[in-house]
């Protein structure tokens, strides 16, 4: 898969934006705090009370790839253009992210009037022999607080066979305490996971992820501000009647065609308690490298308004 320059794609953002941006972070850091302080911002839930949500926390825990393309989204300038030009769609509300990308989306101005939803534990790196220790490397309560962002994300990895798993959980209910303390909605998004021929493989049969909603929305000591961030997997009427706590599907980096992807899509968001879309790479870098058209694609399955 061969990826464009950031120069062939829509101009959302130009070269002079970027320099600033360079140039901000530079000269005059204490400027992201400013601007994330000043920005417009709006409710979590509002007008049909559905979500679209473009995610980009990949890169912080080392998968840099896209289909066959293994370093895809290793230019962070054509990751950025991206983004921004999915921001600018109709019916897309906000962006997931850890700390670099939002940042860099804020001082570009791209986050005026969109949700911004902050990536927490990226420490579980990609093919690393500790990547079922998902460490909490990105942001904690208070930062997403101070930072004024609107919700916050967390990876909930199971692994049965692998006693840290424990300590993953016991950090992620201190986490969704400490966002039920302050009031922030937190997505977690739960897997079944074990570890085949050296590689972390997550469980999409449909039992394994109904297990997965069980244990993740008992966590913590309120579930007041849990949301789910489910995979699209047979039978998920069945995944859905497992918990109550609003659910959001992800799109992950199906092997599907986009029609078979967005058709699954669809059909998932029909179903009581299942509020919108969390998606990244399908969307950004789609097969045909359209991303105006599979973000307007995405974005109609969500807002049906539109």
């Amino acid at each position: 898969m061969s990826t464009p320059d950031v120069r062939t794609l829509a101009p959302v953002l130009t070269e002079e934006a970027f320099a600033r941006l360079r140039s901000l972070r530079h000269s005059d850091p204490a400027s992201v705090h400013r601007i994330l302080e000043s920005r417009t911002r709006r409710p979590l839930v509002q007008g049909d009370g559905r979500l679209f949500i473009v995610a980009a926390d990949h890169p912080a825990r080392g998968a840099l790839g896209v289909g066959s393309d293994p370093m895809a989204m290793a230019n962070r300038y054509e990751l950025l253009q991206r983004m921004a030009l999915a921001l600018s769609r109709p019916g897309v509300d906000g962006v997931l992210g850890t700390p670099d990308i939002i940042e860099d989306l804020a001082l570009l101005g791209a986050l005026e009037g969109k949700i911004a939803v902050g990536s927490m534990n990226r420490g579980g790196l990609r093919g690393a022999v500790f990547e079922m220790d998902d460490r909490y490397t990105g942001y904690d309560v208070d930062a997403l607080a101070a930072s004024r962002l609107d919700a916050a994300k967390l990876l909930v990895r199971i692994n049965l066979k692998d006693a840290g798993t424990v300590r993953t959980l016991e950090e992620t209910a201190r986490a969704v305490t400490d966002a039920a303390r302050a009031r922030v909605p937190i997505m977690l998004e739960p897997f079944m996971s074990e570890w085949r021929d050296g590689r972390v493989v997550n469980d999409l049969s449909t039992e394994a992820v109904v297990t997965s909603v069980a244990i993740a929305a008992g966590l913590g000591a309120s579930s007041a501000y849990s949301w789910l961030k489910l995979p699209v997997v047979a039978e998920m009427e069945r995944v859905m009647e497992a918990a109550t706590l609003p659910t959001l599907l992800l799109g992950g980096d199906s092997g599907e065609s986009p029609d078979e992807t967005f058709a699954s899509w669809d059909n998932a968001l029909r179903l009581p308690g299942v509020h919108g879309l969390v998606v990244g790479r399908t969307l950004l870098y789609p097969p045909d490298g359209d991303v105006v058209a599979a973000v307007d694609t995405a974005a109609r399955l969500v807002h049906a308004g539109l």
